[in-house]
């Protein structure tokens, strides 16, 4: 028999163990061919900031060259224990090592060229939906080309080359290394046995749970600054990760096995059979899973928690717009006359709301709970527009006040995080006069000014008899530029884009000027509602696709690698559902015990991962959007159902393993 003959003889008797790995480097190689070839579609390069799209897509391309080279060499080792007895039976009949791994070098060659073609293949017809998925979320209305990117082939064929030469050579110098009798015995079924648990372990277990807990707690106080300390965030957030990653380990290495343990000491050697199929294995191969399962819960948590964090601006991008310009269309100073003359002719309907606005100096030192963090730098007194209540209730109608009260808006979601403000404090207005004390009713984030007359900070509503005494005062009058900001919303939305042309027009796309007394000229741009928006999207749908195909990717990745396990534990474990089968065991009885091991396998995994992406997200969800338990559970569930897909392809090969162990 030649080797030729040899090495097909051999992939076709092992096709049902390669197909999952096979499917997994079609995919991989399909997933980067699109995202390189994208760089290089002009549908995309030339939508706005095409720079950025490009530049967004060539670092995506290399995370995902880490997610493949992990993942294929991580197989890849997997393999070559499954096929442990195979190798060692080659070389007992009588071939060298040099001509195993010449066959197994064949083998490779020839998957993973094949896998290359077929994924150049699919890349080629799936970028083009690629790219309207990401047009699609950017809401570019664009012809998508369908092109064939010879750069992208070229870029695609050099790093799978050279990825195939890394795993022959680790396939090589597997064989060379490794003694005959290491071959017939590496799947040994127990990596440790488990008889008793030392003071040591026991601790080690309970330090892995304390931090875990250690990281949660801390990750929930993130941004509880040390005012006498200007590196507390950055300590906080390396002990987050050094805690969370060490006791997720602990815990996988130690306090698993211990739990199961007492479990097995309290049943008195009572075991029924599915105790027998779910507990022991699960305990005496914690020892060599422990590092695998802490790698796989970790890079999950890791890649759901960016899924979430960007799919909460995504989210948000109108939240977040509505915030900033709390009006479709803003205005200053009565200069927009021509827009709503042009409104009017035009039939437009829309509601107009005119905010009277005064500047004074506001000391706010008396709503900080607590001092400032060392390394903030922020003046508790500086100008601040303030607004009369008649004119808030236009927008917010069931708004009250007292005389003396005040109530401020636009406290953004950020700032509450680091800067902790507290009502029922005073704020001091200096007038002409001297100062002037106002009792905050109630601080909100929602605003009713654009973010450019704030500056993106706060501003203040107070009695309307406050507000005809302060407009009074000759030094917030010299001090007062902006007078009026006019908010226009329109009645049909769908008439945005005809009139935001208009709006162009008629305002030089949004700029305002005033001349101050002392002859300067102050001016202000104010985007549009519906211009804000799609400059969030243009930054974070690039960032959302981005993160929902790499999260795919892990996904693939974390998934294949558990099941491969499954797979080479369930080969491993055949000769003893043979011996059950045999006295008298029924399938259905032996999947029960099947169910409780999987269930661990994959479940403990994702529920330690979702808690871990969970917590992470909470600590700093606010800085990236304004919505946050929607768009979690969203991305958690779609994660949860296609993890769950792996669980049930492994309860599936499980079950074929016991049906033909009889």
């Amino acid at each position: 028999m030649t080797l030729s003959q040899l090495v097909f003889r051999s992939m076709k008797k092992n096709i049902k163990h390669y197909y999952l790995y096979f499917f997994a480097l079609i995919f991989s190689v399909t997933l980067y061919f699109s995202f390189v070839t994208l760089q290089y579609n002009p549908s995309v390069v030339d939508v706005s900031q095409g720079v950025r799209v490009a530049a967004g897509l060539k670092a995506a391309s290399y995370i995902l060259l880490f997610v493949v080279v992990f993942f294929v060499l991580y197989a890849n080792l997997l393999f070559m224990k499954r096929r442990s007895k195979e190798i060692g039976l080659y070389q007992l009949i009588g071939m060298s090592k040099g001509l195993v791994t010449r066959l197994l070098v064949l083998e490779n060659t020839i998957l993973w060229v094949s896998a290359l073609a077929i994924g150049v293949g699919l890349g080629f017809l799936t970028s083009r939906v690629f790219a309207m998925v990401l047009l699609r979320i950017l809401e570019k209305d664009v012809l998508v080309q369908l092109i064939f990117s010879v750069e992208a082939l070229q870029m695609t064929i050099f790093v799978f080359l050279v990825l195939l030469i890394v795993v022959l050579i680790q396939t090589a110098i597997g064989i060379r290394r490794v003694s005959l009798l290491a071959l017939f015995t590496a799947n040994a079924t127990a990596d440790v046995k488990v008889k008793r648990f030392s003071g040591i372990q026991m601790s080690l277990g309970l330090v892995g749970l304390i931090l875990i807990g250690l990281g949660y707690y801390l990750s929930t106080t993130l941004f509880e600054l040390d005012s006498d300390n200007v590196n507390m965030l950055f300590y906080k957030m390396i002990t987050i990760l050094g805690s969370t990653i060490g006791g997720t380990y602990f815990v996988f290495r130690f306090s698993v096995a211990f739990v199961l343990n007492l479990i097995r000491k309290r049943k008195r050697g009572h075991l029924s059979i599915q105790d027998v199929l779910s507990l022991s294995p699960i305990m005496h191969r914690m020892k060599s899973n422990a590092m695998s399962l802490t790698t796989i819960t970790v890079i999950s948590a890791t890649a759901l928690g960016i899924l979430c964090l960007s799919y909460i601006s995504y989210y948000s991008a109108g939240a977040m717009a509505k915030q900033s310009i709390p009006f479709d269309y803003i205005m200053m100073n009565d200069q927009g006359q021509k827009f709503i003359e042009r409104l009017n002719e035009n039939k437009i309907d829309f509601v107009q709301t005119d905010i009277e606005l005064l500047n004074v100096e506001v000391n706010e030192k008396d709503l900080f709970i607590n001092g400032i963090p060392a390394g903030i730098s922020i003046a508790t007194k500086g100008p601040m527009l303030i607004t009369k209540l008649s004119d808030a209730q236009k927008v917010k109608p069931k708004l009250t006040l007292e005389e003396g009260e005040g109530y401020i808006i636009g406290f953004n979601n950020m700032m509450s995080e680091i800067i902790k403000w507290e009502a029922n404090n005073p704020v001091q207005l200096t007038t002409h006069a001297g100062e002037e004390s106002i009792m905050i009713k109630k601080i909100e984030a929602d605003s009713l000014l654009g973010n450019t007359l704030t500056g993106g900070g706060e501003a203040l509503i107070v009695t309307n008899k406050q507000f005809e005494k302060l407009a009074g005062d000759s030094s917030i009058q010299q001090q007062t530029i902006w007078v009026k900001q006019v908010g226009i919303d329109l009645v049909n939305s769908s008439q945005l884009k005809e009139v935001q042309r208009m709006y162009e027009e008629t305002t030089n796309d949004g700029h305002f000027e005033v001349t101050k007394s002392n002859g300067e000229i102050d001016s202000v741009n104010m985007a549009t509602q519906e211009e804000y928006r799609l400059s969030t999207l243009d930054i974070f749908g690039l960032v959302i696709f981005v993160t929902g195909f790499l999260g795919l990717a892990f996904l693939m990745t974390t998934g294949s690698i558990l099941y491969f396990k499954q797979m080479t534990e369930a080969e491993e474990e055949r000769a003893s559902y043979t011996v059950l089968r045999k006295i008298g065991f029924t399938t259905n009885e032996l999947m029960k015990g099947i169910y409780k091991k999987q269930l661990f396998n994959f479940g403990f995994p994702l529920v330690i991962g979702l808690a871990h992406s969970y917590f992470a997200v909470k600590s700093g969800w606010m800085l990236f959007g304004t919505e946050l338990v929607a768009p979690l559970l969203i991305t958690m569930g779609i994660y949860v159902i296609l993890y769950s897909i792996f669980a049930f392809l492994s309860i599936g090969y499980y079950r074929k393993v016991v049906n033909e162990s009889l």
